[in-house]
Formats: structure tokens, C-alpha cells, sequence
């Protein structure tokens, strides 16, 4: 479970010992309480873990940063829905009511869910951030430059660093254009089972459909990945290389204020060490000042 998230009924940022705090006064787990003592220890398990299951599910959002978004101080005892002035907290609110609809008591974005001056939970979060998406019930995809159904594909979203995990791990996703409206009009409970929405993203990306429906991360096809993520930028140069950690399913120190060349150069060891796959040396280009061994960015892949 994410280290904290929006509790959406009441609009309030929860940490993890608060997000307890409500299961325990929750339906749920009332229920648990009144389990006759005759279960034996696999159902027992069995209906605690529905029940958490249950409690627990929450929502992701996908979206590209804009201007006065919120961060941790910002909403930190706060009720988000009482806020107001800025179009990040316009869109927090909208997302959070979106997921409230949806039947989901909790929700999570990468703006005000995580203290970004804290380097540990910077490491956790990171390290983390594809298993949240995976485990998520939903992640809502917000396009903030998408309009109509001809401007899906240009959008900025498809070519930045972070969303393209944010693309791969969740199971259900869903896509909202600018004004909030569901894209394509469409009645799906997963844009994932959706045919022709799966075509429009595979020419978006260049990643075929099995790579978006049924991803796994790891180190198989390595040139694939490496190819999916050289058409994408990151602001801080050093996330275009934090940003594949999870896909890659590496787990490696994060140091902001490390050079774009050292993270990736430390990324492409580890990945050669874990899978053997020396492909990886085959490039042409610039060479990186870490090793010249590897290239200075991923444009050669």
C-alpha cells in the first residue's frame, strides 16, 4: 500500500497508521470481528484477505504536471474538496471525485502523496511506483492536451519518462480528455479490453498490444524496452534512468543531483550483470563520460 493516500469521501491525505485506523472502524472489518471461531486457518486468511482487498482498493492518477499543483504541505490536515485557487487542486478534486464515483475509497497522485524532501521516502516511492500502479483497482489517465479523438495521439503524455510505466503496469486504466469527458465516449470498464483504443495506443507508443494488456517487468527483451523508453524525456535529466527502475525491476540508490550519464550508465551495468544480454553495447552515438562502454542517452536504442 502507498505511504499515504486521499481518503475520497472525506477529501483527507491519510498516512498508513490513519489508513488503519479507518479499516478498523470500517464494515469490513466489524465483519471480521463476527467470524465464528469454527473457520479453520485458510478460510479464515481467505476472508481476511477479501476484506482488506476490499477496504483497501485504490486508485492511481496518470497525468502530465502543471501549474499549482499541490504538494504535502500544501493539503497535509486539510480537507481537499474545502480548497481551492489554483488548476492542480481543481484537478486533485476532480480526480478524487472521479474515483469516489467509481466506488473507490482511496486514491493517489505522485503530487501531494509523498514528501519529496525526504530522500528515504523518495527511495521507497521510486522503488515502488511501478508495483503501485500494478497493484492499483484503477489508474484514470488524465490528458490535459487532448481535446478530441484526433489529438490522442500527439499528446505530451506519451513521451514522458514517468507515464510510460504508468501506461504499462496498471490492469485497468482508463483515459479522460481536457475537459474531463471519458475518451472515445466509450462504456468500457478497461480501455486495456478496448480493440480499437488498444490500436490507437500501439501507434501512439510503437509497443504492441500483448507489451500494453500483459506486462511484465523484468529483463526480457531489453532492446524493446530500451527502444519503447528512448522517445521520451524526463524535466530532471537524471529520471529519464529513475523512471525504468521498475520496468526493468531493478533496485538500485537513488541520488538526485547525479548526472543523467552516471544513473543511466549504472542502470545499463545492472541490467547486463541480471540478464547477460550484451546487446546493449551494440549502439552508435555519443559515449557516456561514466563508462564508454555505454551511450550518453537513450536515443542510440
Amino acid at each position: 500500500i502507498p505511504l499515504r493516500l486521499i481518503h475520497t469521501p472525506s477529501g483527507v491525505l491519510c498516512n498508513r497508521d490513519a489508513q488503519v485506523s479507518l479499516f478498523e472502524g470500517s464494515p469490513q472489518y466489524q465483519r471480521l470481528l463476527l467470524f465464528p471461531s469454527s473457520l479453520d486457518s485458510q478460510q479464515l486468511e481467505t476472508e481476511i484477505k477479501d476484506a482488506v482487498s476490499e477496504c483497501f482498493e485504490f486508485t492511481m492518477l496518470s497525468h502530465i504536471w502543471g501549474s499549482g499543483e499541490p504538494l504535502l504541505r500544501d493539503v497535509e490536515g486539510r480537507r481537499i474538496y474545502s480548497l481551492g485557487g489554483t488548476d492542480g487542486l481543481a484537478k486533485l478534486q476532480r480526480f478524487c471525485i472521479l474515483a469516489l464515483r467509481r466506488n473507490r475509497l482511496w486514491a493517489r497522485t505522485d503530487t501531494c502523496c509523498i514528501d519529496k524532501d525526504s530522500s528515504a521516502e523518495l527511495q521507497e516511492a521510486i522503488g515502488s511506483m511501478f508495483s503501485w500502479y500494478r497493484l492499483s483497482s484503477l489508474t484514470i489517465v488524465y490528458l490535459s492536451d487532448v481535446f478530441d479523438v484526433g489529438s490522442f495521439a500527439d499528446s505530451v503524455w506519451f513521451r514522458r519518462g514517468w507515464t510510460l510505466q504508468e501506461l504499462l503496469a496498471p490492469r485497468t486504466i482508463l483515459f479522460y480528455m481536457q475537459d474531463w469527458s471519458f475518451y472515445m465516449n466509450s462504456d468500457a470498464a478497461n480501455h486495456k479490453t478496448d480493440i480499437s483504443l488498444l490500436r490507437q495506443l500501439r501507434r501512439a507508443t510503437g509497443i504492441a498490444e500483448q507489451h500494453l494488456t500483459n506486462f511484465y517487468p523484468g529483463l526480457d527483451d531489453v532492446r524493446s524496452r530500451l527502444h519503447w523508453a528512448s522517445r521520451c524525456r524526463t524535466t530532471r535529466p537524471e529520471d529519464i534512468a529513475y523512471s525504468l527502475f521498475g520496468i526493468f525491476k531493478v533496485h538500485l540508490p537513488i541520488f538526485y543531483g547525479e548526472s543523467a550519464e552516471h544513473v543511466l550508465g549504472r542502470l545499463l551495468a545492472e541490467i547486463i550483470a541480471g540478464s547477460g544480454d550484451v546487446s546493449v553495447l551494440d549502439w552508435v552515438g555519443e559515449a557516456s563520460t561514466f563508462n564508454s562502454c555505454f551511450p550518453a542517452n537513450l536515443l542510440p536504442y
